[in-house]
């Protein structure tokens, strides 16, 4: 209120009490992410189907899973089961050259696959420096039979199977006589392979892959855990504890080895 001829009163600023929480919203620091292990142990399942890569340090030996179909250079439809052969050889790579890693150990329940994409998985198995041990489970089929066989010593399952059958080629086919040279080169590559890395005979190989009135719509033959045994084709009938003991008893070995050649 003012009288005529006064002069205002001048209004002194309000300064806002400490103790009166403030209407602005005060600015918070950003938490620090921490790392999720669940969801990058997720993404590995989903890229690799195992839960670690030969850089973890765990256990002295790397579990390297083939399952399903061996997928080759065409990608094969999203509700087929796949194992990628361009995932499979980097992990064999990174195995090799990781000295923490003393051995490899294949499991298996495959139904075949890619013939190239086999082979080539098969040649890097054979071709590791440490010792592999191969456990079929379940089905070790068609070019499953080249990786089964490719470890230094290979088990099977008593209820697994192996179908042995030729070499198959679906798509266009010219059907001339150089298409049938290429599948009897081709062929031979897998019967050489296997006869190499195993105790079976070559005739009796073709015998099984040639074989008719066994397969329903198909030439060839399905082996069992302990026939595979008999014939040559795998060492040992056994299961997962099986092999893991042999693996670890192949791995001491070649320490000794190795210590006898230093001292030596």
């Amino acid at each position: 209120m003012q009288f005529p001829g006064s002069q205002p009163i001048p209004q002194r600023p309000i300064i806002p009490s400490p103790f009166v929480q403030s209407e602005q919203p005060v600015p918070q620091t950003p938490e620090p992410q921490t790392p999720q292990p669940q969801k990058a142990v997720t993404e590995f399942i989903q890229q690799f189907g195992q839960t670690n890569v030969p850089t973890m340090s765990e256990s002295n030996f790397y579990s390297l899973s083939i399952i399903g179909q061996v997928e080759g250079h065409l990608q094969l439809p999203p509700q087929n089961k796949t194992t990628k052969y361009e995932h499979i050889i980097p992990q064999l790579v990174a195995a090799e050259q990781n000295p923490q890693i003393e051995g490899v150990l294949i499991i298996i329940n495959t139904v075949g696959g890619d013939v190239e994409a086999g082979l080539a998985i098969a040649e890097m198995i054979a071709s590791l420096s440490k010792p592999t041990v191969a456990l079929v489970l379940g089905g070790g089929h068609s070019i499953g039979v080249p990786i089964a066989v490719s470890a230094d010593y290979s088990f099977i399952a008593e209820t697994a199977t192996m179908t042995i059958h030729p070499v198959r080629l679906t798509g266009l086919v010219i059907g001339v006589a150089e298409s049938f040279d290429y599948l009897e080169k081709m062929q031979d590559r897998i019967v050489n392979f296997v006869t190499r890395h195993s105790k079976v005979s070559e005739d009796t190989f073709r015998e099984l892959m040639l074989k008719v009135g066994e397969l329903t719509q198909d030439v060839g033959t399905n082996v069992g855990g302990t026939k595979a045994v008999e014939c040559g084709l795998i060492d040992e009938v056994g299961g997962l504890g099986s092999a893991i003991q042999e693996l670890k008893k192949r791995i001491e070995a070649k320490k000794a080895t190795e210590q006898q050649q230093m001292i030596q």
